[in-house]
């Protein structure tokens, strides 16, 4: 029997868009729009920062080095959570009427930019009982140790968590470690997994 419900954050209940910020990164630099996202996987910036290597001033620093550019850390971070939109992909009452019934986790790899910026703005985060965060644990899905942590924050079995990620590679390890999981490609599909197992 399922006791716990893990959601990834981005692209499960919060969209995000990333080439928003990227727009808004041209003007500031001598890179197009188009090229800019080459430059940032060229590093392993992300990583370091979504698994809590190096804080938020050193990101934005090293960042606007790769880019050349000059940006104040405050513009930097309104620049940087531009990219979520404003509506769910999940509604609220969904989350409500899980939460009657089981223990709700996000499970996720985010930096503290990200989150802090989310958990201001989006008030049906508050219907989970415990944040998993990659830049917390100092690990990245699809990594091990990031599902070993949830699992023992979960406070129940493996077999007892129900998981949900947009990425496949994300499923496939939860499964490894004994989860339930599905990807997620829609509200509506999500709903039909849910009730597939009685969990709604």
């Amino acid at each position: 029997m399922i006791k716990t419900i893990l959601f990834d954050l981005g692209n499960v209940i919060i969209p995000f868009d990333f080439r928003r910020a990227f727009t808004k990164l041209q003007p500031l630099c001598s890179y197009p729009a188009t090229e800019i996202p080459g430059r940032i996987r060229g590093t392993d910036l992300i990583s370091r920062f979504e698994s809590g290597r190096i804080g938020e001033e050193q990101f934005v620093e090293e960042f606007s080095a790769v880019l050349d550019i000059r940006i104040t850390y405050d513009e930097f971070r309104d620049l940087w959570t531009s990219i979520f939109l404003p509506e769910p992909l999940i509604e609220e009452s969904l989350l409500a009427n899980l939460r009657s019934r089981h223990r709700l986790m996000i499970l996720s790899n985010t930096n503290p930019i990200h989150f802090h910026m989310i958990q201001a703005n989006y008030p049906l985060l508050r219907h989970f009982d415990h944040n998993v965060l990659s830049y917390e644990v100092g690990a990245l899905k699809p990594a091990g140790e990031i599902f070993e942590h949830a699992i023992a924050q979960a406070g129940c079995a493996a077999g007892e968590c129900f998981f949900t990620d947009d990425l496949a590679p994300n499923v496939e390890a939860a499964r490894k470690h004994g989860m339930d999981a599905v990807q997620f490609q829609s509200a509506a599909q999500l709903e039909t997994e849910l009730r597939a197992r009685s969990l709604l």
